[in-house]
């Protein structure tokens, strides 16, 4: 039988959060190990600047802040694997994680897998994403000052990023596949009132003009009536069609609140199993923001370091 790395903690996921728990954890001298799984950085590594976070007063670059935060976490004692966790059995102690070629044994486990953003899956999308497209207006509205964006979406959230982007775009335009929308009537009625935001209903996007250099100038938009397509011009397109917490890999073994993101106690990062912590955007459909995911990264650290010291299994 292969014989299996052992550790006081495995971090899984390696955004801010993921990260910070390796920082804190580091410090109290937990010797973590990191993966950090198919995207290294987490969201922010598809993001372009990043200017609110705190300390960075002119801005950083989402690569470049994941890549700080790594090596400080790297300073303290933490050990970032580049591997994807293929299997995770929690109803054993210590708990087993494999990846496609070791396993791994771990007293403590913080998740913090974050969440994908759900995309239309058209290839512009991808190619321009941070060049244009966005994923999140509370990240990159700022960014849109002064020009025209579209919003996709029917939701609660779409209805709450047309109106955002209002602040800082000088139109925006949402784009529904359908006539009604699923979003609560508070939400639909203010972002009708609202004078800078239009409608076009029945439309789906089926491309996105533009480039890396000169960012987007055109959506292509399809009648789903119809079926007739038309060029819009427009300088930004906003995703707002959901996220999907990075749950699979847990099966059912952790309770998940009604959105299927990861339920952890009041004022805590514990879940239902006792060792096992959550931080970050998977255990967060609310915020979503890299500073808010830091802090859960610390307090998933403190709460883990804390599990082993009453249970005895850490010397300090």
């Amino acid at each position: 039988m292969m014989m299996a790395t052992h550790s006081s903690i495995i971090i899984i996921g390696s955004g801010p959060a993921g990260f910070t728990a390796a920082i804190y954890a580091g410090r109290a001298n937990l010797a973590p190990i990191v993966f950090e799984g198919i995207q290294p950085g987490g969201q922010l590594t598809i993001t372009t600047e990043v200017e609110n976070f705190p300390g960075f007063p002119k801005g950083i670059m989402g690569p470049e802040l994941m890549d700080e935060m790594r090596a400080q976490a790297k300073r303290f004692g933490a050990k970032c694997l580049y591997e994807l966790v293929e299997s995770v059995d929690l109803s054993v102690r210590p708990f087993v994680l494999k990846t496609a070629g070791e396993t791994y044994t771990c007293d403590a486990l913080i998740i913090a897998t974050g969440a994908s953003a759900k995309l239309l899956g058209i290839p512009a999308e991808t190619a321009l994403m941070g060049h244009g497209v966005s994923a999140c207006a509370t990240c990159d509205g700022f960014f849109f000052r002064d020009k025209e964006v579209v919003v996709v979406g029917g939701g609660d959230s779409a209805m709450e990023e047309a109106n955002f982007l209002t602040k800082f775009a000088s139109k925006v335009t949402l784009v529904h596949r359908r006539e009604a929308f699923r979003a609560s009537k508070i939400m639909v009625d203010r972002m009708l009132a609202n004078p800078k935001v239009d409608v076009i209903y029945n439309a789906t996007v089926t491309d996105i003009l533009g480039d890396k250099a000169n960012g987007v100038h055109a959506v292509m938009l399809k009648d789903t009536v119809t079926g007739e397509e038309r060029e819009f011009a427009t300088q930004g397109i906003f995703m707002a069609i959901g996220h999907d917490p990075n749950t699979k890999l847990f099966g059912n073994s952790l309770t998940k609140d009604e959105k299927g993101y990861l339920a952890v106690a009041p004022q805590s990062t514990e879940t239902n199993v006792a060792g096992v912590f959550a931080c970050g955007d998977v255990a967060d459909s609310k915020y979503r923001q890299a500073i808010s995911a830091a802090g859960t990264g610390c307090m998933a650290a403190i709460d883990a370091e804390r599990y082993l010291d009453a249970a005895g299994l850490v010397s300090h």
